[in-house]
């Protein structure tokens, strides 16, 4: 089946990783009742197609809303609100409920702000695709120090330099509401004497408790974020604060380094 799509999502829909990914989970999941929040294409509704009695798409872009009202013409237990998930008056609770607004450490989409406003809507026995997600940090030495995402597909040469061991910072479930304002100490041991000016965001999501999806081209590339630049050595271990707002957008990011011992 060809998809009419934007620019963007016909991108997202040449990342076949994934795709496969959430066509695994989708298909093992669905049944009954599915929202679909920021359906985009309509990709991820269409998978849950044959498992499901009715799927309410939901996607606020018109432009795309309506694409997706072309691609789903013939599927017919299919409702496609153009609307705010948020501003939704569900006629009834969802058994699964499907909500790829993913982005690295969910800072510029608005996963974590629409899923603590949907979440009442879930059905006690219901379901989430993705599950959760696990945040990672590494001290990186960028070579152009600068907020940025990591170009899986055409960085020949690697733009960054790991300084320190991976650090998982946190781990979150969508099936409880979320704090959306994020502030935390991460402590990094070097392992590469060297400059450090960066720190390097990746994230691992969980489509459900047995698959584990990593960064993949389209799928939340590693986020560089800049910091002021440190000569460290072999062992020595960094505390740095870092804040940010889930939802908020990349403006809202914030590092201070705030020991070194």
């Amino acid at each position: 089946m060809q998809f009419l799509t934007t620019s963007y999502h016909y991108h997202l829909l040449q990342d076949w990783e994934r795709l496969t990914a959430f066509y695994e989970a989708i298909t093992t999941q669905a049944r009954d009742t599915v929202f679909d929040l920021g359906a985009g294409s309509g990709i991820l509704s269409y998978f849950a197609v044959p498992y499901s009695k009715i799927i309410y798409s939901i996607e606020l872009n018109s432009k795309s809303a309506a694409y997706m009202d072309f691609n789903l013409k013939n599927c017919e237990n299919i409702t496609i609100i153009n609307s705010d998930a948020r501003e939704v008056d569900f006629p009834s609770k969802a058994d699964l409920i499907i909500c790829e607004m993913l982005d690295t450490a969910l800072i510029d989409e608005e996963q974590v702000p629409v899923i603590n406003t949907v979440l009442k809507h879930l059905d006690e026995q219901g379901e989430i695709i993705p599950s959760g997600v696990i945040k990672t940090a590494e001290l990186v030495y960028l070579k152009n120090p600068q907020i940025s995402y990591e170009d899986l597909i055409n960085s020949k040469v690697s733009p960054h330099e790991v300084k320190s061991a991976l650090v998982t910072y946190k781990i979150l479930s969508f099936y409880h509401k979320i704090k959306e304002d994020f502030k935390q100490d991460i402590i990094f041991r070097i392992n590469q004497s060297g400059k450090v000016n960066g720190v390097k965001l990746t994230m691992f999501t969980l489509l459900n408790s047995n698959l584990i999806c990593g960064p993949t081209p389209m799928f939340n590339p590693p986020l560089f974020i800049p910091i002021d630049e440190l000569e460290l050595k072999k062992n020595d271990t960094v505390k740095i604060n870092l804040e940010y707002t889930m939802g908020g957008g990349l403006d809202t990011i914030k590092t201070r380094i705030k020991e070194i011992f």
